[in-house]
């Protein structure tokens, strides 16, 4: 009898899941008939309500119920429904956490959704075949459904890091052996695709990190107090109390439709205020790019940053030069892409942030003939983001270091410089400058370039000049520049225009509207071969020796030249 149980119990899980009954993680008969049950993602699972009441008992929480917070479980996604349901089908918890359970309680739909859970990144691992684990500083596990991907996260203990941080990937190697054929159908895990060598390789990893692990907590911190790197594992509680703000600090149990909060997130997202968990100066010591999250928060939602969370930031805002440059960038394209961009960089300067991500800026949004380009810029680069259109961050930054570029090309050609090679060097000198607050990667230099380079090109109109702009790889979004310079006061409005109605324009209406060529044509120079002298019988040589010693009367008789050739 108890045979044929056994027999029934892991026939009704999934290979990850009879390894968990293997290692004694899943013992409750309640959570195996939860492995067992059909859901939908339209009503929450009744068998997912069997997981024991023990490993549900959270007393120091405040549990809203979906009449309270009234979150519709249809607003989150497939893959992140069936990724709690599948930790908690293998015994463990799950739940949907940060800012997705925060955009649902004021109204917006998420991007994207995160699962934090008490399983550990190798758990997680087994549990889904499609997924790996990434991160150095937090290892974290990317959870693969189709085109969407879930990022995990196991619940972390008092080590003082912030748990909703990025990870840093570490390089995946074969990356194609990672993706399942999905147009068939059939999951194919990764370990069995990888080669041999990338195998042992990750399985090294893993060795080595649970390894780390039986030694003790690893969390280590540099000379300012910031976390370099922090995997220590803890409770749901002390997950929550680590987060970085009270509003990114709430859990959403799909199976149950409720919110637990630890820390007092959901009062705080009713006043629209941004409150930072703990101490504010440990908290940014530890990790200073909170306070430019603090700001994009506070623009992105309109919301008030907490008085107490506000103070410390002008005071300790230099400790940003000690964070690398690729996590400011990342965080400035975040803020860039919000939605809200005039609002946060408008919030990064009454904060005082601005000089460590764009010493610039200050200056563009001060003067009267580079605020209203910038302006502009930024507010169509809301709209875009709003009508969910594709937005080039090449281009972002083209516009707002355009009329940087500018000065320093007019100082060079103050000094003597051509126009073209100036224009060159200035965009190199402003670039370079810019990197060493900003990481800008060198990737997006060709666009930004090639942006700026064709704006002169727009003022002729001529036959041939016109159709070459027009044949430009990159028109529209050059045409797009100039557009925005052209309603900003920087550009010619009547040859925007032009160019708005000659780009559509009917090859015989084009032929029309070109304009003469008015620049002088420059004279071509021709290149006459010089005629060798005709030898019959002696060397060249010799005769050119003949001459040079020769009277120079001779030279100039035609008839003793014809002396010589005989």
């Amino acid at each position: 009898m108890i045979k044929k149980f056994i027999q029934r119990v892991l026939g009704g899980l999934s290979p990850s899941g009879r390894k968990a009954v293997a290692r004694g993680e899943v013992l409750e008969k309640s959570k195996v008939s939860a492995g067992r049950a059909v859901r939908s993602k339209n009503a929450p699972s009744a068998a997912l309500a069997l997981v024991s009441e023990k490993s549900r008992a959270h007393p120091r929480s405040r549990v809203y119920t979906q009449a309270e917070h009234g979150v519709d479980r249809r607003d989150i996604s497939d893959a992140a429904l069936r990724t709690c349901e599948g930790l908690q089908d293998a015994g463990y918890e799950a739940f949907v956490v940060g800012g997705a359970v925060r955009d649902l309680l004021i109204g917006r739909h998420p991007k994207d959704f995160d699962v934090a859970t008490s399983a550990t990144p190798e758990q997680v691992r087994n549990v889904f075949r499609r997924s790996r684990i990434i991160g150095r500083r937090f290892r974290i596990v990317h959870v693969m459904f189709g085109q969407e991907t879930i990022e995990v996260t196991t619940f972390r203990g008092a080590g003082g890091g912030a748990a909703d941080e990025p990870a840093i990937e570490e390089p995946v190697e074969n990356m194609a052996a990672a993706v399942s054929n999905t147009s068939s159908g059939v999951s194919t895990d990764e370990s069995e695709a990888e080669e041999p060598q990338t195998r042992s390789r990750r399985r090294q990893r893993d060795r080595d990190f649970r390894r780390s692990n039986e030694k003790g907590p690893t969390s280590q911190a540099d000379e300012h107090g910031r976390l370099l790197r922090d995997n220590v594992f803890g409770s749901q509680e002390e997950d929550a109390i680590r987060r970085d703000f009270t509003m990114n600090a709430l859990f959403y149990d799909p199976s149950r439709e409720e919110i637990l909060d630890y820390v007092n997130g959901v009062p705080d997202i009713q006043k629209k205020c941004v409150v930072i968990i703990g101490d504010p100066v440990d908290r940014y010591r530890e990790d200073p790019v909170r306070m430019l999250r603090a700001a994009r928060l506070a623009g992105k939602l309109g919301f008030t940053i907490d008085p107490a969370t506000e103070a410390p930031i002008a005071e300790m805002s230099a400790l940003l030069a000690n964070v690398p440059q690729a996590r400011l960038f990342d965080e400035m394209l975040k803020l860039l892409l919000s939605g809200h961009a005039l609002l946060c960089i408008e919030k990064l300067r009454s904060l005082g942030l601005h000089q460590q991500l764009l010493p610039a800026i200050d200056g563009l949004l001060r003067d009267e003939q580079s605020r209203p380009f910038v302006t502009l810029a930024l507010r169509r680069t809301d709209e875009r983001i709003a009508a969910d259109k594709g937005v080039s961050p090449g281009f972002l930054f083209a516009a707002l270091f355009w009329f940087p570029m500018l000065a320093r090309q007019r100082e060079l050609e103050d000094k003597g410089v051509r126009q073209l090679q100036a224009m060159h060097e200035a965009m190199d000198d402003v670039l370079d400058q810019q990197r060493k607050t900003l990481a800008i990667p060198r990737r997006l230099d060709p666009m930004v370039k090639e942006l700026w380079l064709a704006q002169p090109k727009f003022l002729q109109r001529s036959q041939g000049k016109a159709h070459r702009t027009l044949s430009h790889p990159r028109f529209r979004a050059c045409y797009d520049f100039f557009e925005l310079r052209a309603l900003a006061g920087d550009a010619p409005h009547d040859v925007a225009t032009w160019w708005e109605a000659f780009q559509f324009a009917d090859d015989d209406v084009r032929e029309t509207m070109l304009q003469p060529d008015d620049e002088p044509k420059k004279k071509r120079s021709r290149n006459r071969k010089k005629k060798k002298p005709v030898v019959n019988d002696a060397p060249i040589a010799s005769v050119q020796g003949e001459l040079a010693i020769g009277d120079t009367d001779k030279t100039d008789d035609a008839h003793s030249t014809e002396k010589i050739h005989e």
